[in-house]
């Protein structure tokens, strides 16, 4: 039983887990995904949630925050990193958070005050490790709006800090670096079978996200120019080169972060290679 997350990551998990292979219907009305894997069945859920469910042996596996695993301290076996989100492909932040007019310069300065935020449990043990008492009351959502009207300060998640800024916010501390991850139950992870069915799902989906920011690349090059390129080149010191059937030429391809291809492109060209192609992977297995 796999346990996908409902809410602000659905849509981003369904496309991943596509990706990676496994084709998931839903329809708008129900809780109950459809699978194309005759081994797997599942539930949406909330995220907030998913770790306990696990814990107690409802799922098997599910997806999930690490925020959320620690925020329910839930004993569980944390399987791999899935660094993604509806927005960006990057690791959140739960962050201490203060208007920023307010005389609140460290942790210490909210002693005696109010504080608002989903995570109340991580919130009080970061305060009671700074020594500090304060009161924490559960948020609903909308947090940012509550202060300074209803609380001295609040403890929000956030991934570039842009809406706390334009909310005219400052963050006073970092209380915990997050990221969704695969989760499973213990007793689930014990039996050979389950915990097979888990690293393969597990191993996919890295493949599938490794696979989001890099490219394939193929173009034909001189022999004579293969070591410049290489020495110019860093990215293409591994690269798989094949002969063609125009002696003077052989074919390069090579697996590149995207971000560099815009550079490479034109550096190639210079170099004198013929036939550049570009194209997208769906998963890169280490």
């Amino acid at each position: 039983m796999l346990g996908l997350p409902k809410g602000s990551l659905e849509e981003a998990t369904l496309k991943l887990f596509a990706k990676a292979g496994f084709k998931i219907t839903k329809s708008s009305r129900s809780y109950r995904p459809g699978f194309d894997d005759p081994e797997l069945d599942g539930r949406f859920i909330r995220a907030q949630e998913m770790s306990r469910y696990v814990e107690h042996g409802f799922f098997d596996c599910g997806l999930t925050g690490h925020d959320w695993v620690v925020e329910n301290g839930s004993d569980v076996v944390e399987v791999c990193d899935l660094i993604y989100s509806r927005a960006s492909n990057v690791k959140s932040k739960w962050v201490l958070v203060v208007p920023e007019a307010s005389s609140v310069q460290t942790v210490k300065d909210l002693e005696g005050k109010r504080i608002a935020t989903e995570v109340v449990s991580l919130t009080r043990k970061y305060l009671e490790s700074n020594g500090v008492t304060a009161d924490v009351e559960f948020s609903w959502g909308a947090t940012e709006v509550k202060v300074p009207d209803m609380v001295d300060a609040i403890v929000d998640l956030t991934e570039t800090g842009n809406s706390l800024r334009a909310n005219k916010l400052r963050i006073v501390d970092v209380l915990l670096e997050t990221n969704t991850k695969l989760i499973a139950n213990k007793q689930a992870w014990e039996d050979p079978a389950k915990r097979a069915k888990i690293e393969t799902i597990a191993l996919l989906l890295t493949a599938a996200l490794t696979a989001e920011a890099k490219v394939g690349m193929k173009l034909n090059i001189h022999k004579d120019k293969v070591a410049e390129v290489l020495k110019e080149l860093p990215a293409l010191r591994n690269p798989t080169i094949s002969p063609l059937t125009n002696g003077d030429f052989v074919a390069l391809e090579v697996i590149v972060d995207e971000k560099v291809v815009r550079e490479m492109i034109p550096t190639l060209k210079a170099h004198g290679a013929e036939g550049i192609i570009e194209y997208p992977l769906n998963k890169v297995v280490p």
